[in-house]
């Protein structure tokens, strides 16, 4: 049986990201753009590859379709170090999920087709392997529609066996944010909402407010605030991080990428502020290539951001 640092349940699918599209597309006509990157997307395969290039033992528990982006994904995956052997391949002929990034200066369209990642159930995870961890951590709360009934109980689990756990819910794209996540969040040891989410979930505009409430139900809240940096709470105790400087390319993953620095420093012993400063060393270099994960596949430029930026990459 592995012994694995975290494991990883959740959703495996490529990004399709398009550059310098024409700010107002019009239907019928034929629109040229500037560039565009095939990487790994989801956020949980994000995390779960920068997490592994940053020196943690990482498995993956997934389903992707038979066709060649599920292939692509896991070769991705497998070349970031990370344990592919509990994917499953479905068998309901569904694709690959794929999600198409639109980009213009300042903002972006997001666009998901879920494949498989609707289909990933409770029944097709080895319990055995996610329990041989000592951190369990899921993403995209709200697009693992068979397996977020059992969540809860998930995680439940994965205390009881003595594994610490993390949650990034990630976009509800319905808009709902049920309250079906509030006993989720009681076994949630760090929750990693970006300022947006942390308002939609507390139900409130006030940040302050949110991150309070929030507080109140996990043990750390860990709060991304895009270009001013990040907030994080632990009981009453607070700290901000500033952003950190980096020549920006592209912004898609960073929260992930923060997700994945700060479980790398929380299993390292490191305290709350250390881990906030770490995520956000981390974040702001995933930024500095296109997609999510290409920054991470050059190990040397990131050893030097690091050093840079007043943090080590990787354990010795």
């Amino acid at each position: 049986m592995a012994s694995l640092d975290v494991c990883v349940v959740g959703e495996i699918n490529p990004d399709l990201i398009l550059y310098g599209l024409p700010k107002d597309l019009q239907p019928e006509r034929e629109s040229l753009i500037e560039g565009f990157r095939l990487t790994l997307g989801s956020s949980s395969a994000i995390f779960a590859h920068n997490l592994s290039v940053l020196g943690a033992r990482v498995g993956i528990v997934s389903k992707v379709g038979s066709d060649a982006l599920g292939k692509m994904a896991l070769g991705w995956l497998s070349n970031g170090g990370v344990d592919t052997t509990r994917v499953r391949e479905s068998t309901s002929g569904s694709a690959t999920g794929v999600t198409v990034i639109l980009t213009h200066p300042g903002e972006r369209f997001i666009l998901t087709y879920p494949g498989t990642i609707f289909e990933l159930r409770y029944e097709d995870l080895d319990l055995d392997y996610v329990f041989s961890a000592r951190h369990l951590h899921i993403s995209s709360y709200f697009l693992q529609k068979a397996l977020r009934p059992k969540i809860a109980d998930l995680f439940s689990d994965a205390h009881r066996k003595g594994l610490t756990t993390s949650l990034d819910t990630n976009d509800d794209p319905e808009d709902l944010w049920v309250n079906d996540l509030s006993e989720t969040l009681r076994h949630v040891d760090i929750f990693f909402p970006n300022e947006r989410e942390a308002k939609r979930i507390a139900r409130t505009d006030d940040l302050p407010r949110a991150i309070a409430d929030l507080s109140e139900h996990v043990g750390i809240v860990a709060v991304k605030l895009g270009s001013n940096g990040a907030i994080a709470r632990k009981g009453a105790q607070e700290w901000r991080c500033s952003p950190v400087r980096a020549d920006v390319v592209d912004t898609v993953g960073a929260g992930d990428t923060f997700d994945a620095g700060f479980i790398r420093r929380f299993l390292q012993g490191a305290g709350v502020d250390e881990c906030l400063a770490y995520a956000n060393v981390a974040a702001a270099y995933s930024t500095t290539r296109a997609g999510g994960t290409e920054a991470y596949r050059d190990r040397d430029h990131m050893n030097d951001f690091f050093r840079e930026h007043g943090a080590a990459s990787t354990t010795p």
